[in-house]
């Protein structure tokens, strides 16, 4: 699932406030992991990450295993 918020600086917030979900690239794992693309993609261009969308706003999230209200209440703690 990828989704924006509405800053760069809350975007930079929820990576430092997760506390279920890891901020990590795949670990091949069942847990659920946040991910910033604009920094963990590689692209031939900035145009290239314009063209798909993907700037500072945007976060992608896998969804592990965990329970889903744990999940959604550490999102909503993350993002304020």
């Amino acid at each position: 699932v990828s989704f924006k918020v509405d800053t760069h600086k809350r975007a930079l917030a929820v990576l430092e406030r997760v506390r279920l979900v890891l901020f990590a690239e795949s670990l091949g794992g069942t847990e659920s992991l946040v991910t910033y693309p604009l920094v963990q993609t590689t692209f031939d261009s900035r145009a290239d990450a314009d063209k798909l969308g993907i700037d500072e706003r945007l976060l992608r999230l896998s969804v592990g295993l965990e329970n889903a209200e744990d999940l959604i209440a550490d999102l909503e703690q993350a993002i304020g």
